[in-house]
């Protein structure tokens, strides 16, 4: 067997499958999953076979729809958030070129960036300024070479929000090299509110984004994920598609276009979640005198850094042995002294999970 050059395998999403079970699971990023009768489907709804070759078009046309642009700028071949990332990062770069990736961010992106064998270099984005992106740094960051700026928005891990004035500014700098940007959206899902829902895409712009229903409304089951790309890039992804499979399930489509009707009401129930969650989460460690973090008004996540010289691998390997509690240790994301903990889970499972972490930390 000859050597490979390419990364073929994800530390962060073998833990995420296989490393984070406890009886109070805190590692989970995202809402808890509904039950087939939030969906309110009918027989009439499902379908195992339909027209959906290149897409199912109802399904296309939904979220087209829901961010006004054109329908031939959205690719939904199914696979959820992680598969379409894969794609449109295959599609947009080659082997060798110059990527530059904010740092901490979703393991799974480095990931698969190190599999597309691009050279990636890193921008920070620190804890001293509340996570906040730094358009004056990326753009100091940002070479003739440079072909793409990646980066997730709402932020995973912290949930802080990107803000529309830096994307510009960053998107405008990239364009300045003939680069791209590509956002991760999957948690901006989680910031719309009652509003009109919002993405960085622009028809004729350098953006990219991704999203799926999977995070922000408990639908992973129907791994329906999607890409916002102009035309000629979103038929390159499509064409690139080919050569990973042949049609979605179908039933899936169907049922995501059900989902997409049932909007309003799945948004409600993952709020009553969130508020309750993240309320308690303010209450037991929102203050706790040994971490030290940002909280923000939306998304599923927290990311605090730890106050008790204790790296974060160490304590969750004491917290699931002693407490039967699990959160994802901040190395996989290349922070160290953080730990990532989720608030999308049942409430009183939550609760206890995080009273259990204070209990930890306290024992510390």
């Amino acid at each position: 067997m000859t050597d490979d050059p390419r990364n073929l395998a994800s530390a962060y999403m073998h833990f995420a499958k296989f490393g984070a079970e406890a009886r109070f699971n805190l590692a989970s990023s995202g809402v808890l999953g509904c039950d087939l009768a939030d969906l309110g489907l009918s027989w009439s709804d499902l379908a195992l076979h339909g027209a959906n070759t290149g897409g199912y078009g109802p399904l296309t046309q939904r979220i087209a729809a829901r961010f006004g642009v054109d329908p031939a700028c959205v690719v939904a071949p199914g696979g959820g958030a992680s598969f379409v990332n894969h794609l449109a990062l295959a599609a947009l770069i080659a082997p060798g070129d110059d990527v530059l990736l904010e740092t901490p961010t979703y393991p799974l992106i480095a990931d698969m960036l190190g599999y597309l064998q691009a050279k990636v270099r890193r921008f920070e984005r620190r804890v001293e300024d509340a996570w906040a992106l730094d358009p004056d740094r990326i753009a100091a960051a940002i070479t003739p070479a440079t072909r793409l700026v990646a980066l997730t928005d709402l932020h995973n891990p912290s949930s802080a929000p990107a803000g529309d004035s830096a994307v510009a500014a960053i998107a405008e700098a990239a364009a300045e090299v003939g680069a791209t940007l590509f956002i991760d959206e999957v948690y901006r899902e989680l910031a719309f509110g009652d509003g009109p829902p919002r993405t960085a895409f622009r028809e004729d712009g350098n953006v990219v984004v991704t999203s799926s229903l999977t995070k922000a409304y408990g639908l992973s089951g129907l791994r329906c994920g999607w890409i916002l790309a102009p035309k000629p890039l979103a038929e390159r992804m499509r064409r690139l598609n080919d050569l990973y499979g042949v049609h979605p399930p179908h039933i899936a489509e169907r049922m995501a276009v059900v989902a997409f009707d049932r909007l309003p009401a799945l948004r409600a129930r993952a709020d009553a979640l969130l508020n309750a969650n993240r309320a308690a989460y303010a209450e037991l460690l929102g203050r706790h005198p040994k971490l030290a973090q940002t909280l923000f008004g939306a998304g599923t996540t927290v990311f605090p850094r730890l106050l008790s010289g204790e790296d974060s691998e160490a304590f969750f390997e004491r917290l699931r042995r002693d407490y039967d509690t699990s959160l994802v240790p901040g190395g996989y994301f290349g922070a160290a002294l953080h730990g990532r903990i989720g608030l999308g889970g049942e409430i009183e499972q939550t609760r206890s999970g995080l009273e259990r972490v204070a209990a930890a930390l306290d024992a510390a």
